[in-house]
């Protein structure tokens, strides 16, 4: 029997399973009924149809299903393949399918009659021998057998008369994140109508799933856009069902469904869509069996400004549609650039046309229309100038990033985008490739973009990935203006730079890239290695990145919790399941590899890249994933032999329920940390806390003043007003609760909302709750109090110790501290709610006011009140043998004040303060009565209503 098999070259990790014995009876039993069900449908088949079918030479497909399941965003796919041979001689059956280039295959599986065929990877020699039954044929160009990022996995084999042969593939990849969402695609192009065809897509997201969609099929003259006109309802027969974190797609058209999609059997592909819930925080990282994943990608961040250069090919093969469609997407671009954006354009063939010269323009109206202008006039002629066009660009950005010392704050980038290969200037790859590296010197990032089939995509990707950007290739005959709008929609707004995760050195190793020069809104960046320390409680992350002018500090503890309670081999459905069930690690090998691969395709060294080949496939090898430096080779199991049972199954979403829960990453026990926070704060007891309680801390006379004050719910409270001198306004405001029972009090009042307002170098506030904080400074930046973080500009930092406290530095001379109170089981009378504590008074100016503003710089004197009313001072050493009974009077700015000695809990209970309590909502020891600090709304600084100055 002659056995051929063709794979395309590049493929990546792969895994997978064969499908249960239950599914295999079902499908032995179903065969038959499948059969005459297909004989009766084809009746009603028009009539062209049936006379095809009849002349049909080729063995009948009479089951192709897919099933997929997804853990996590690491997606196993198992391809079930079934071809009849009803004819009387042995006839060729093709199995060919489609699959993501970025996918690696784990395995392939074929049973011909009573003999069966399992791949077995294998490393690849210089030599390969001629005489296998398995053969590799290595296209000659990169983009042979390669559809704009996906690839054809072709096998065919004689069947004999009145046999049947089964095809199982399987096919691993890590789904990436582009514009917001996920997606999961499966090519259902079996070529003819199909008795069964079924495909079945599981789901697991512990974060929680979100904006689950199935668009319509999609054709390939729509594939890699992302967006379809119409986009709208499911393809008939699809079925949608999912709760919070699983989901559950299905797709089962019967033979006259597929004929009203198309009657040659090529369907199209078949896509889910879908996104997690997140936050601004490290991120979400799950650990299991010793190894760990960490995706990262916040959200609510404002936009960087940024710099980018279209260098665009005007050379003569661009003439018509690719040119047209170019204009077209470049139209839409332009509009969607910011106000704060600074852009400019070239034009090249055998000479570069700079739009404006050695200058970068700011985005205003009449610069967009000019730039249109400049864009309708371009006409196509002469030859292809690549390196000259790219030092251009490079030449444009570096100079204004010297002049402008923009670094910091802003994303520089060039998008370049062409269809040829080089043929004018230099023409000699590696020159170019050295030539753009030496211009961009790690500064800014190239993106590469390439049409039609006579690009050299081997130069474009090279480009891109040598200087941190990304590239795409699209097709002549696909609409060129969409994907390009598609892919600048990826890359135009950045939200974070020079990003940096970081994990304790002595408790992992083997990790993945952990440094990336930018983030993009929609996307997502993905680190994974191996723990050393297995018995570690938990594994400390740190993130760190510029945003603007802010520099951002997020850190959390995740709990490593024990292997049995990640392990889905005690999932019902997966009792059975034999070998190596950890996604995680798998998803590490995955990303090691891919980058091992892209390690090698940058080099220059032939040392280094025999290292990192034979690294590679070593690793590929140990997964059982075919690579480009491994293949299958398919051996023959025997007669009458079972196929043999696969090292990797994949798992299954049946049953899983909660059991899977803990396949997230866990917080530390927040106890723990808490206190070790608490430890580093440094805090005065100058404080407003509880419901509320006021403490004002006077050193130098060694001892604390407190009062009460019975607001209303909903009164927002002027804590501190220096608003004209040194720029600082805090306001508190109150929410109300039942009072407790048999108490005085007819409610009670706690601090729900800190509102701090600076606008000192520049105006920028912050709102605080015990659930987020809002930072906004310009850049509007919403944080999560139950993440710890820090973020610092150059006059403000905001640091946040996890469900503990914020605290808030003004330019280095004013510090207030934020405790959070949450209540795990409240009493009716008690609400979560905020304490605020001011740790560093400095900066604020002699004229501050305020509940507790106005005693920052100012002494109190104790006096002691004798029988005869007559006064007398009370020495600072003679505080200590004052008793409760006798009535004390302290003599504020001339005020004599009545104060009885109390005692008060302050950082949360935690700490015991004696102080002389003034009654009455503080009469006469505070500037006016407790009304005159009710400000109107919470920005309110004072300023207008003249309050500060008339007290």
């Amino acid at each position: 029997m002659i056995l051929w098999l063709w794979l395309s070259w590049g493929f990546s990790i792969a895994a997978g399973q064969p499908d249960s014995e239950l599914l295999a009876r079902y499908l032995e039993e179903k065969l038959m009924a499948d059969y005459s069900v297909m004989e009766q449908v084809v009746r009603r088949v028009p009539r062209q149809t049936r006379f095809l079918q009849r002349l049909e030479t080729r063995p009948r497909m009479s089951e192709f299903t897919v099933k997929s399941t997804i853990i996590s965003r690491y997606a196993f796919t198992t391809v079930s393949c079934t071809m009849v041979n009803s004819g009387s001689e042995a006839r060729e059956g093709v199995f060919e399918m489609q699959i993501p280039a970025a996918a690696f295959i784990s395995n392939f599986t074929m049973s011909i009659g009573n003999k069966t065929y399992y791949g077995e990877v294998t490393g690849k020699e210089k030599k390969q021998s001629s005489d296998d039954k398995a053969r590799i044929k290595k296209p000659p160009s990169p983009l042979n057998g390669r559809e704009n990022g996906y690839e054809t996995f072709k096998a065919s084999v004689f069947i004999p008369r009145k046999m049947q042969a089964n095809f199982l593939l399987h096919y691993e990849e890590l789904l990436q994140r582009r514009l917001g969402k996920y997606e999961y695609m499966v090519s259902i192009r079996p070529q003819q109508l199909v008795g069964r065809l079924r495909v079945e897509v599981n789901i697991l997201e512990n974060s929680g799933i979100i904006s689950l969609e199935v668009p319509p099929l999609r054709n390939s003259k729509h594939k890699g856009n992302g967006k379809v006109e119409g986009d709208v309802s499911p393809p008939p027969s699809t079925v949608i069902g999912h709760t919070k974190t699983l989901a559950k797609v299905t797709f089962s058209p019967n033979v006259v469904e597929q004929t009203r999609i198309a009657r040659n059997g090529i369907l199209g592909d078949f896509i889910v869509r879908y996104d997690v819930n997140r936050e601004l925080s490290v991120g979400d990282v799950q650990i299991l069996n010793g190894y760990f994943v960490h995706y990262f990608a916040p959200t609510d961040l404002p936009p960087l400004p940024k710099n980018v250069v279209f260098v665009l090919d005007s050379s003569a093969s661009m003439v018509g549609t690719k040119l047209r469609q170019t204009k077209e997407a470049l139209f839409t671009i332009l509009q969607d650039l910011r106000p704060e954006d600074h852009f400019n354009i070239i034009g090249f063939s055998n000479r570069i046309k700079v739009w404006q010269q050695d200058r970068m323009v700011p985005v205003t109206p009449n610069n967009i229309r000019d730039a249109k202008k400049y864009i309708h006039n371009m006409s196509p002629t002469g030859g292809t100038n690549i390196n000259s066009a790219l030092q251009t660009g490079a030449k444009l950005l570096n100079d204004y990033i010297a002049q402008n010392d923009i670094d910091a704050r802003s994303v520089s980038l060039i998008i370049f985008l062409t269809d040829g290969r080089p043929t004018v200037g230099e023409t000699q790859s590696s020159k170019i490739l050295s030539n753009t590296k030496d211009a961009i010197r790690d500064k800014f990032c190239l993106f590469t973009i390439g049409i039609g089939n006579d690009v050299d995509y081997k130069l474009l990707e090279r480009m891109a990935l040598e200087n941190c950007g990304m590239t795409r290739h699209f097709q002549e005959d696909e609409d060129a203006a969409s994907h390009l709008k598609g892919f600048y929609d990826e890359i135009g707004t950045p939200l974070l730079s020079d990003i940096r995760v970081d994990y304790p050195e002595d408790n992992v190793e083997q990790v993945t890239q952990n440094f990336f020069p930018n983030y993009f809104n929609g996307s997502e960046i993905i680190i994974a290695g191996k723990l050393i320390n297995r018995t570690s409680d938990s594994l400390h992350v740190e993130v760190t990145a510029s945003n603007s002018k802010k520099y951002i500090l997020l850190k959390t503890d995740v709990a490593i919790d024990l292997p049995s309670r990640n392990d889905i081999r005690a999932v019902p459905g997966l009792e059975d399941g034999k070998g190596d069930q950890n996604y995680i690690e798998r998803a590490w090998s995955y990303l090691t590899i891919k980058e091992l691969l892209n390690s090698r395709l940058k080099s220059d060294d032939n040392r280094e890249k025999e290292y990192l080949m034979e690294k590679a496939k070593s690793m590929a090898l140990t997964y059982n994933f075919v690579t480009p430096f491994t293949f299958l080779k398919m051996r023959e199991a025997g007669l009458h032999s079972e196929p043999p049972q696969e090292e990797l199954i994949s798992p299954s979403t049946d049953g899983i329920g909660e059991k899977l829960q803990s396949l997230q990453g866990h917080k530390a026990p927040p106890g723990i940390r808490r206190q070790q926070d608490k430890q580093r704060i440094k805090i005065s007891k100058t404080s407003a806390d509880g419901d509320p309680h006021f403490v004002i801390d006077f050193p130098s006379s060694k001892f604390s003043v407190c009062f009460n004050i019975d607001g209303e719910p909903g009164d927002i409270l002027r804590l501190v007003s220096d608003h004209k001198e040194s720029g600082v306004t805090v306001n508190g405001q109150l929410i109300g609760a039942p009072a407790p029972p048999n108490g005085h009090k007819k409610h009670r009042t706690y601090f729900n909302t800190i509102t701090i307002l600076s606008n000192k170098p520049e105006r920028s506030y912050l709102e605080i709750t015990p659930t987020r904080i809002i930072l906004d400074d310009g850049e509007r930046l919403i944080l999560s109090c139950n993440r710890s973080a820090v973020v610092r500009s150059s006059s403000l930092e905001v640091s946040i110790s996890a469900n503990s406290n914020i605290t808030v530095t003004i330019r280095d001379t004013i510090s207030f501290v934020i405790l959070i109170h949450h209540y795990k089981k409240p009493a009716p009378y008690q609400r979560d709610h905020l304490g605020f504590y001011i740790s560093n008074s400095k900066g604020l100016s002699s004229d501050s006011h305020g509940l507790l503003g106005q005693f920052l710089n100012h002494e109190v004197k104790l006096l002691q009140e004798s029988l005869n009313t007559s006064h007398q001072q009370v020495g600072q050493n003679q505080t200590t043998v004052l008793k409760p009974n006798p009535t004390n009077t302290l003599k504020v700015k001339g005020r004599l004040v009545p104060v009885v000695w109390k005692q008060r809990r302050i950082y949360n209970g935690q700490q015991e303060v004696d102080c002389w309590f003034a009654k009455n909502n503080a009469d006469k020891l505070i500037d006016g009565s407790y009304k005159d600090y009710l400000a109107s709304h919470p920005f309110d600084t004072g300023t207008s209503s003249g309050m500060i100055n008339s007290l």
